[in-house]
């Protein structure tokens, strides 16, 4: 077998996230891109969740 067991891998990520390695990480980046003139923000993305209202009264 290669690599980490799954148990290990999904506790690392689960305990990251919990952590906000990911949002730190994609700050880091951001920064670095921005601080060499790379990014493009004439292109981007806003993400939303979706909410399927509850039946029922208004």
């Amino acid at each position: 077998m290669f690599g980490p067991a799954w148990p290990t891998v999904y506790r690392r990520f689960a305990q990251w996230s919990r952590d906000r390695v990911w949002a730190r990480l994609h700050r880091v980046i951001l920064d670095e891109l921005g601080a060499r003139g790379e990014l493009d923000w004439s292109r981007c993305a806003i993400d939303s969740v979706s909410v399927r209202a509850a039946k029922g009264g208004h």
